[in-house]
């Protein structure tokens, strides 16, 4: 059998393909998390969530249960990050852990993706069911 492999055996390839992930996030996640945080919070409040985001520890949840949790829609293969990512997860190159700050479902709030939505969205495509790990934190007590 030659090793090109049909267009059919590719799309097999990507839905069998492991996501390999780093233990921690890299040091360029926690700016990124804090441009995305400066827009929902205030200067101290972000300064607090991106310190106890380095912190953390880690957990770990479900591709699609993170995507539900943040109330965001499933970007698509072709956008350019997330085909990035897609290209990191067939080449066997490990991704960084997400950020997260968790919700309230009582108030209805979402939980943000401070960093990694573009991962998230890969993992998802490549499985739903990837087991993302994830540094989450409490959002700041209400006044």
């Amino acid at each position: 059998m030659s090793s090109g492999g049909s267009s059919k055996d590719d799309k097999n390839d990507k839905k069998t393909k492991k996501v390999l992930w780093r233990s921690d996030p890299q040091e360029h996640d926690y700016p990124a998390a804090e441009s995305y945080l400066s827009l929902v919070g205030s200067p101290s409040e972000v300064d607090d969530l991106v310190e106890r985001l380095k912190q953390g520890t880690t957990q770990h949840y479900l591709a699609k249960d993170i995507l539900r949790a943040a109330g965001l829609a499933l970007l698509p293969a072709d956008n350019p990050h997330v085909a990035s990512d897609l290209r990191k997860i067939r080449k066997g190159e490990p991704l960084a852990p997400v950020l997260l700050v968790r919700g309230d479902f009582t108030r209805g709030a979402p939980a943000p993706i401070a960093d990694g939505y573009h991962r998230v969205c890969a993992s998802y495509l490549t499985d739903e069911d990837t087991d993302i790990p994830c540094r989450m934190v409490d959002p700041p007590k209400l006044g």
